[in-house]
């Protein structure tokens, strides 16, 4: 659409055009990549490099890289009783923190009495010290935390994190889906044992997303079960085109990424001052690290739903939070977790910038919020 300005890029990304090519270029093979004749290895080439792309941008083998239909996939793929380390018996249980993607929030395969839940800080950050005295009795567990939030941008300390899991003989697995292209993340560094990532987070195409697991992790169920696709991980005819486009995304997006953060930090950080040129406007999660490119934000009697249409009216896309929740009503459960009451968490609005964002984009939204504040916010 002409004059508009995107900034809701946590929740999809335009297609890079690295990865259009290589969508156009897949659409022309007719083979089955798991046929052994000519047409099959040409597509089965395309599917092996991009898992080797993702698996060398996260640090992992590409033999323990599952490409699934989506994050939402994946996360339910890697949430799977039964999962056992090199040493120590299988999980038992499973540790979310509160802030997590309703996909994670959902369990996965673990029965709901199974599944226990880790609150954060007034900052959005998991609790640690919780964490540790939930591990300490009981079963070995699995624990979920996201390397950082898409509503707030919160970096969580997933390494830290990783430390206490082990020590506990449990395994941790990281939603990597937001961090992914915004920030450095290896699997290896951060000590994760199973991490998520999502192909149209970062320029890909909507639909395909991966697990990486780390060398020893065994235990892993499928979801879907038929033919013996993904190493016996993921049954179904793999999408070729899509993988492509993914693994594309994924080279590009870490060839921009110290150049992409630097810029995006900037401008979100002037933005977030300009935000606050409206009286009482609150920006969440200031006092720890962020992603670079999220600012969420509020002010007292804020109803994110009009201010999101209003923002709409003016040209600009922007989020009351999570897109996977959009059409619902209803407070931030990622705020509601962080100690805020109903009416806060119920009036706040996600500003996620991108690559291609422009100091011109932070005017005019700015320049809207002014006039939306000056409507909306009339005492």
């Amino acid at each position: 659409m002409p004059n508009r300005v995107y900034l809701d890029w946590n929740a999809t990304t335009p297609l890079r055009a690295e990865a259009r090519a290589a969508m156009v270029a897949a659409f022309d093979l007719v083979g089955n990549p798991s046929s052994v004749h000519a047409e099959g290895r040409e597509a089965r080439r395309l599917v092996e490099e991009a898992r080797a792309t993702l698996a060398a941008a996260v640090g992992a083998q590409p033999r323990n890289v599952v490409f699934t239909s989506a994050g939402t996939e994946a996360n339910a793929l890697a949430l799977s009783p039964g999962l056992r380390g090199p040493s120590g018996g299988p999980v038992a249980r499973l540790l979310v923190s509160a802030v997590e993607h309703a996909s994670v929030l959902a369990g996965g395969r673990f029965p709901a009495d199974k599944i226990g839940l880790i609150q954060v800080t007034r900052s959005g950050v998991v609790d640690l010290d919780q964490l540790k005295r939930e591990l300490k009795d009981g079963p070995p567990a699995l624990v979920s935390i996201m390397a950082a939030n898409n509503e707030t941008g919160a970096v969580q300390p997933v390494t830290e994190a990783a430390s206490i899991v082990h020590e506990a003989g449990g395994l941790l697995h990281v939603d990597a889906i937001q961090a992914l292209g915004k920030m450095p993340f290896n699997i290896n560094s951060v000590g994760a044992d199973l991490a998520t990532f999502s192909a149209h987070k970062i320029g890909g195409p909507k639909g395909v997303g991966a697990l990486a697991l780390t060398e020893g992790i065994s235990g892993l169920e499928p979801v879907l079960r038929g033919g013996g696709q993904e190493l016996n991980r993921r049954a179904g005819t793999e999408n070729i085109a899509g993988i492509a486009g993914f693994g594309a995304a994924v080279k590009a997006a870490l060839q921009a990424l110290p150049e992409d953060v630097k810029r995006m930090a900037s401008l979100r950080d002037r933005l977030e001052n300009g935000l606050r040129d409206v009286p009482g406007t609150t920006v969440f999660a200031t006092e720890v690290a962020r992603l670079p490119n999220t600012a969420l934000f509020t002010a007292p009697g804020l109803k994110a739903e009009t201010a999101v249409i209003g923002f709409d009216l003016e040209g600009i896309a922007v989020s009351s939070g999570s897109a996977c929740s959009s059409g619902k009503v209803q407070p931030s459960h990622v705020l509601s977790a962080m100690g805020y009451d109903p009416a806060v968490a119920q009036g706040a609005v996600r500003l996620s910038l991108g690559w291609s964002t422009e100091p011109e984009d932070i005017n005019r939204a700015l320049e809207a919020w002014r006039k939306l504040g000056n409507t909306l916010l009339k005492r």
